[in-house]
């Protein structure tokens, strides 16, 4: 049975598959390979998904849905009629028809899927996606970021080793993601982005500006008038692209603008486009020199104002061989294909990163006496390599403490009420504990999106465990307990693992052997060997680990009488 690969779009969507050495785009009835993300119904309550529905945005405005991913993961409703839709009901329509339209095309059922979604998808609009997968009668597989999927398509066949930098702007997120590319490797290194941000945002610039150069409020137009507004509007953005200009006419009034006046009224939203990026840059510990390739996708790359943008501001023209609609669906169809496991694809191994921080809430000491609840303390920081495992360790605030109760959050926030809440897990502590009694508190957190939380007291050796998916139920029993076996080596902590403790003990070996001013050089190697270990960091560890070891080597090589 066909894995798909599924570009689940703002604006638009795609579906393709793997056949046999490369992705392959997979036409909708209409023969085309962009399917609009439009849901509508018609006079008899028919669904309408698609080309049709698009049509209708003008006519029927109170019948018809777009840009609903934006509100993936929230309480939104759309009213098409007298129904209410969320925005994971309307994007399962959507992918019903791409599931269609695929089984259609390879005279086969179709129940698994690879789906793209923007990198900075936080937990809950990831399982709204699933969600919606579920109600179109597609397992997914794996949910992967459209960057990371975009940069597959490019890389899949790029044979030298370099860094590069994918900037995906669509109709209504933006991302950005940096990775390396190195013997065969592609390893996602930090990404960042905004999911309110995206070509949508640029269409709403040229209907504010319409509205303010003609003394208009939304509120005066009709929802007919509007929707004519906005569809004009979308094409003068497009017009801008290849003719410098653009124009409206609605009830009347003659509207032009031009690209000069286009780029003006962007700006605010250019610089929007900028933080993410710094962000990201900051992230790898990265100039913008650092990065040898810049590659565009999504639709909104097309305009010459983004292009612009990204050569001054990395002095790089991007890359754009690849049409930008149709890159992460190719992406997706890959990552389908290596999930399979294809032969033409077995040198090939991806690698990617925690989008967001996870970790726990704590009580934080403010003064004799004195707490402020409601801290956010991180264990996995965002853009951590996954597979990942980190410890950390808390302790009771006062004698005979009861309980503890240990919620797990995501988000960058210093404030758990800001970030998202993933969970809880309630620890009871023995009678009579004392103040300052030790917890052991362990994320692991995998490429699945199962994060497994294991909460050790100490004092008793008890061990209570939570387990958070993004794709719950999507493994069983007996699937998950096999993954989370596999990640059990990932639960040594770096001091305790062999090759370390081996560094350490050839470095103690020529410390007990030196006196004076090699011991103390010997002491100071190690003491700075194990600073790095404490941090968990599995990149800094290694770069020390080689550091140490050449240091060692040049120790024993060198005359120090």
């Amino acid at each position: 049975m066909t894995t798909l690969g599924i570009d689940l779009g703002t604006s638009n969507s795609l579906v393709a598959y793997w056949n046999e050495d490369k992705a392959v785009l997979i036409p909708n009835v209409f023969g085309e390979v962009l399917t609009p993300s439009v849901v509508g119904v018609d006079d008899n309550g028919e669904f309408l998904i698609g080309k049709i529905a698009k049509e209708r945005l003008t006519s029927h405005p109170d019948k018809t849905a777009a840009v609903f991913k934006r509100f993936m993961g929230t309480e939104k409703n759309y009213y098409l009629g007298k129904q209410a839709f969320s925005a994971t009901d309307l994007s399962s329509f959507v992918l019903k028809s791409l599931k269609a339209d695929a089984e259609k095309f390879l005279g086969e059922a179709c129940t698994e899927a690879v789906i793209s979604v923007p990198a900075y998808f936080n937990n809950s609009q990831r399982k709204a996606t699933i969600d919606a997968a579920f109600l179109a009668g597609l397992k997914v597989e794996r949910l992967i970021s459209e960057p990371t999927a975009a940069a597959i398509a490019y890389g899949i066949h790029e044979q030298n080793d370099t860094t590069l930098m994918v900037i995906d702007i669509g109709g209504g997120t933006f991302d950005v993601s940096i990775l390396e590319m190195f013997d065969g490797v592609m390893q996602v290194i930090a990404i960042g982005g905004n999911n309110y941000l995206g070509g949508e945002d640029f269409t709403s610039v040229i209907i504010e500006d319409f509205l303010s150069k003609n003394d208009l409020k939304k509120d005066d137009l009709s929802a007919e008038d509007f929707a004519s507004l906005y569809k004009q509007a979308e094409d003068a953005k497009k017009s801008i692209c290849h003719a410098k200009t653009g124009e409206i006419t609605l009830n009347e009034i003659n509207y032009t603008i031009t690209e000069n006046q286009f780029e003006i009224i962007s700006q605010p939203l250019i610089l929007k486009l900028r933080e993410p990026i710094i962000q990201a840059l900051k992230d790898a510990d990265l100039k913008p020199v650092d990065i040898e390739q810049v590659v565009l996708i999504g639709g909104a790359t097309k305009m010459p104002i983004i292009k612009s943008f990204t050569s001054k501001f990395l002095g790089k023209i991007p890359f754009m061989h690849i049409n930008p609609d149709e890159t992460v669906g190719l992406g997706a169809a890959v990552q389908a294909a290596l999930k399979e496991r294809h032969e033409s694809l077995e040198e090939f191994v991806l690698t990617d990163v925690c989008a967001h921080t996870l970790g726990t809430e704590i009580v934080k000491e403010i003064g004799p006496n004195r707490y402020q609840e409601g801290i956010f303390s991180p264990i996995i920081e965002r853009n951590t390599t996954i597979p990942v495992s980190r410890v950390e360790n808390y302790y009771t605030i006062s004698d005979n403490q009861s309980h503890i109760e240990f919620g797990v959050y995501q988000g960058e926030s210093r404030n758990v009420k800001d970030n998202l809440k993933l969970g809880e897990l309630l620890v009871s502590l023995p009678p009579e504990t004392k103040a300052g009694s030790k917890m052991e508190v362990r994320f692991t957190y995998d490429k699945n999106g199962i994060l497994e939380v294991l909460v050790k007291t100490v004092a008793t050796g008890e061990v209570k465990q939570l387990i958070i998916q993004n794709n719950p139920g999507a493994m069983s029993k007996k699937e998950l307990e096999e993954q989370l076996e596999k990640l059990s080596h990932l639960k040594i902590h770096p001091r305790d693992r062999s090759e370390n403790r081996l560094l350490l003990a050839r470095a103690d070996r020529i410390y007990q052997m030196s006196l004076g001013e090699r011991r103390r050089f010997i002491e100071f190697l190690i003491a700075e060997f194990e600073q790095v270990v404490e941090t968990q960091d599995e990149k800094k560890i290694e770069a020390q680990c080689e550091k140490l070891r050449q240091q060692l080597d040049e120790f024993e090589g060198v005359n120090w009488d």
